[in-house]
């Protein structure tokens, strides 16, 4: 089947001597266990129902923390309006550099830096919020101080109505996410490997 115009736009082929995703992704959590967070990439299914409350039509700017090798972006971007953005942020500078070799769609915008930096990020954008955040970072192994900042910033940098989206394997997330979103939906998706924890936090 031949791939669409706009497929081709937003990736390209790996060029020689990159790893392939499955290669980019042990690798980079193998040097960095404790930002990964899973040894496996999430599931098709995972990432629909994550997906799944977010008003499309609406959101101009959505950020992911933690991409990885871009399983979660081809997805939003499939799904995200013609005239939105999509920053991912990541402190591993190998994922950055993957994604920007392979994503080439023009609303797509790797960062190299820390998710609790998200409003400078933005702004460095020409944002001043955003309508969602999607994160995969393990809270729980976060080092002392993190998961706390990232929760603070990502509550400040969301416009009203907006949403925090979490997939965790642990329910110890709460701790960081309660204080900050007390309206929070929860759901469980079986069909992944771990089976993972889905939080979505609104900001009203």
């Amino acid at each position: 089947m031949p791939v669409s115009t706009s497929a081709a736009r937003r990736v390209r082929n790996r060029p020689a001597g990159m790893p392939s995703p499955w290669g980019m992704f042990l690798q980079g959590f193998f040097k960095h266990p404790v930002m990964v967070g899973s040894v496996v990439p999430s599931s098709d299914r995972l990432i629909r129902k994550m997906l799944g409350p977010v008003d499309w039509a609406n959101c101009k700017l959505f950020v992911e923390y933690g991409p990885g090798v871009g399983t979660f972006c081809r997805p939003i971007l499939d799904r995200m309006a013609p005239d939105a953005k999509l920053i991912v942020i990541d402190t591993n500078p190998d994922f950055i550099r993957y994604l920007r070799h392979t994503i080439t769609d023009p609303r797509f915008a790797a960062v190299s830096g820390s998710a609790a930096d998200v409003q400078q990020i933005i702004a460095d954008h020409g944002f001043e919020s955003a309508d969602y955040v999607l994160s995969g970072l393990p809270f729980s192994t976060l080092p002392a101080g993190v998961g706390p900042a990232i929760a603070a910033a990502t509550k400040a940098v969301l416009r009203p109505g907006g949403a925090f989206l979490v997939y965790q394997f642990s329910p110890k997330v709460r701790v960081f996410l309660d204080p900050h979103f007390p309206r929070m939906d929860h759901a469980m998706e079986w069909w992944n490997v771990p089976p993972a924890q889905l939080y979505w936090g609104w900001k009203d």
